[in-house]
């Protein structure tokens, strides 16, 4: 199994090394840096380039959107992940707009946080339940369901709804009663059908506005 690099940019230090001792010990996980300012981070980061990055948004002086709206042009292949207490439309959308492709909340348990790493590792975008249904309610006309997801199977669909409400991988295999793997391969249909890249677009996409 490949270790997932993550950094994490946290000014409250009890959660940033709350974070750090889990990260580090968990198998296949490594905490490589922590910062504690959008400053410092600004300025590292690049030159680490790790493979995951969680940001808080409440940060001293610059925040966390901030931080990556400036470090994501020059970290490609770095992902973002805002791990935040702000569940509200204002921050949610400014930080997918900015970059992030991830948003979990504080309160998420330790063992979502880790897949939420892994599934944002390996091409995914989690985002806590909360969060999904707020995506979901700002994208969707409830009397009007498009077009486009005329195309996809009972069993997508079904994927796709547990998607927009913010299950992970894992907890959809759980549902179903269906290998993780097979989550996978249908998420890629779904995917592949809509001609989207992210979790965000295929629900962008699925509900006309």
């Amino acid at each position: 199994m490949q270790t997932i690099n993550v950094a994490i940019v946290e000014d409250l230090e009890e959660i940033r090394e709350a974070l750090r001792v889990l990260i580090n010990g968990s198998q296949g996980f490594s905490c490589t840096h922590v910062f504690a300012d959008a400053e410092e981070a600004t300025r590292q980061l690049p030159l680490l380039e790790p493979d995951v990055a969680l940001v808080d948004i409440h940060l001293p002086g610059r925040s966390g959107t901030e931080c990556v709206r400036e470090l994501k042009p020059q970290m490609p292949s770095t992902q973002f992940m805002m791990c935040t207490v702000y569940d509200d439309d204002d921050h949610i959308f400014e930080a997918l707009k900015a970059g992030a492709t991830g948003y979990i909340l504080k309160r998420t348990s330790p063992a979502q946080i880790l897949e939420a790493i892994r599934e944002l590792y390996t091409g995914g975008s989690p985002m806590s339940s909360e969060v999904a249904r707020r995506v979901i309610n700002s994208i969707q006309k409830k009397d009007a369901p498009s077009a486009a997801v005329e195309g996809l199977t009972d069993r997508e669909k079904e994927i796709l709804d547990l998607l927009a409400l913010g299950f992970l991988y894992k907890e959809i295999a759980d549902k179903l009663s269906i290998s993780k793997e097979t989550v996978k391969k249908h998420i890629h249909n779904i995917y592949e059908k809509l001609h989207v890249q992210t979790r965000t677009e295929a629900l962008n996409k699925a509900f006309q506005r």
